[in-house]
């Protein structure tokens, strides 16, 4: 969507947006030529604001205990990236056990 002024002429300008203040920014001015800036409004609804894509909450799980505290209806699991592959398999298989939807099962 909105991204900083001028990011694609110079490699060492991050994309993320600041507020254009030049006194003769195309962008600050809003013309049709720029790329356009945030406006109230533009925002996510408040339903789904910060969930995952899939509509579930994420929740960052560390051990196989964790996952029994998630209810399976509104929250989904995502195995932290600090776990090993034999704890992480079996989150894994608990998960599966207590029908909850695990968003990084498939990177074992």
């Amino acid at each position: 969507m909105a991204k900083r002024q001028n990011t694609h002429k110079n490699k060492r300008i991050n994309t993320s947006y600041r507020r254009p203040r030049g006194k003769h920014s195309k962008q600050r001015l809003k013309l049709k030529s720029a790329p356009q800036m945030p406006e109230a409004g533009l925002r996510t609804p408040k339903d789904i604001r910060g969930k995952h894509p899939s509509g579930f909450e994420d929740v960052l799980i560390h051990r196989p205990k964790d996952l029994e505290s998630l209810d399976p209806e509104t929250e989904a699991a995502r195995v932290a990236s600090k776990v090993g592959a034999k704890k992480k398999s079996m989150i894994v298989e608990k998960a599966e056990e207590l029908e909850i939807k695990l968003l990084n099962a498939g990177d074992q």
